[in-house]
């Protein structure tokens, strides 16, 4: 396992862009299944999830043509569905989370779909209900063996459209159903839809394809089925996730930091939870400039009371931000709730940072309070191993801020969300090395 070594108490200063939208990317790239017809996606990140699920669809037999960086073309029109069911793709599917999104695609165009228990983020339970229900919803057989771990869903007389209120707004689950949907004979509704930008960037790209969506942006989709779909080219978006944690980095290293293309209209509420914060940021055209800060304040409620900051569906505020906000309100000046709603472990990587010093008090799985530093008491180096993509990114930022030398384990989780984040931030003056 690679190891990164940081040496914090640095400001940095410079220009940052933002990668492709790694859970966009992980939709989008699924999607190449609908046509046998050639599809180009431009700014693809090249971070390991994203690399893992273009060589999946390598061994299921799409081909792939390199463009340039962040450009590939894919092409579906020899597509080997019994790779589907055989041991490397049990290995293979399973150490990938995305890869259920394959499923919804290929239940639409072959009539079959196989899918291992997923892997990711050990971030608590994650349910794939939604996914299933809505496929047995437009018609298809579910079957599940409990010794292998192993999802199927089978139509081989084809979906059916038909009308559907999802149990929760799952944004992979959504856009399973979705990808299934296009191709199914009639109309679907999908009500209590997901609305997120990356979503709202899938049903654009199958609309160019030949699909016919309405509602998007909206959490009552309607799907028109067509009998196939077309190639097209597409480009995805900057990756929200990574602008927040260039915010969250900037602010608590006390840096300044212009990120480049933001792609503001996609952000929502994503800028003002900052600013709850207390931390400046400065919209210069579709760029955000982050001054220098030698204190943030937090903000309170309208009557006085403590800020709490929680995550919620879209248009809410994304839980994969909410361990950014945690390490950011440990050198503000207040105090500030955090309410992690969806995953019951998420907050568990708080330990590490009261190791180093950070004021936190767990009140339970979900919650945690956050006594803000104002600065005054720097944050101490540690070593420590990084339990997730965001808690990883989190603990980073600390270690940045820190005095003294830190030592991050297991660094394969960060680079599974952020592309060679160690040489980008050398390229602000960080001193990190991947050992």
């Amino acid at each position: 396992m690679g190891t990164f070594k940081i040496e914090g108490g640095i400001r940095l200063k410079g220009e940052v862009r933002p990668q492709g939208a790694k859970n966009e990317a992980l939709q989008i790239l699924c999607a190449v299944l609908l046509t046998p017809e050639k599809v180009t996606i431009n700014n693809i990140p090249d971070i390991i999830d994203v690399n893992k699920l273009i060589t999946l669809l390598g061994n299921l037999g799409v081909k792939i043509q390199r463009n340039g960086e962040g450009s590939i073309t894919f092409q579906s029109d020899e597509v080997n569905v019994g790779y589907l069911e055989t041991e490397a793709f049990k290995k293979e599917g399973g150490s990938l989370r995305g890869s259920i999104m394959i499923v919804g695609p290929l239940l639409a165009r072959y009539g079959k779909g196989y899918i291992p228990k997923p892997g990711g983020d050990k971030i608590g339970r994650r349910r794939l209900d939604t996914h299933f229900e809505g496929f047995i919803n437009l018609g298809a057989k579910f079957r599940y063996n409990r010794e292998d771990h192993f999802y199927g869903v089978e139509a081989p007389e084809g979906l059916t459209g038909t009308d559907m209120l999802l149990d929760e707004a799952s944004v992979t689950g959504t856009a399973n159903i979705v990808m299934a949907a296009v191709l199914a004979k009639g109309t679907t509704t999908v009500y209590n839809a997901a609305c997120e930008p990356y979503l709202q960037q899938l049903c654009k790209m199958l609309n160019s394809m030949g699909a016919n969506i309405k509602g998007v942006g909206s959490n009552l989709l309607t799907i028109e089925g067509v009998e196939s779909l077309g190639g097209c080219t597409h480009r995805i978006l900057p990756d929200m996730i990574e602008i927040g944690s260039w915010i969250g980095l900037a602010a608590m290293t006390r840096s300044e930091i212009t990120i480049k293309d933001v792609s503001w209209e996609n952000l929502g509420v994503i800028p003002n939870t900052f600013r709850k914060l207390g931390i400046t940021l400065e919209k210069r055209g579709d760029d955000i400039f982050i001054p220098t800060h030698e204190t943030y304040q937090i903000k309170t409620d309208i009557d006085g009371s403590i800020l709490t900051i929680a995550d919620a569906p879209w248009p809410g505020f994304t839980p994969d931000l909410l361990s950014i906000v945690l390490v950011v309100a440990t050198q503000a000046n207040g105090d500030v709730l955090i309410h992690q709603k969806m995953f019951e472990s998420r907050l568990f990587f708080v330990d590490k940072l009261i190791d180093m010093g950070a004021k936190i008090m767990l009140c339970d799985p979900h919650r945690a309070v956050v006594m803000g530093h104002d600065f005054k008491s720097q944050l101490k180096a540690t070593t420590m191993s990084s339990p997730d993509i965001r808690a990883g990114i989190s603990l980073l930022i600390a270690a940045l801020s820190a005095k003294g030398t830190s030592t991050i384990q297991n660094i394969e989780q960060i680079d599974r969300g952020y592309e060679r984040i160690d040489e980008r931030l050398r390229a602000l003056g960080a001193n990190i090395v991947r050992v």
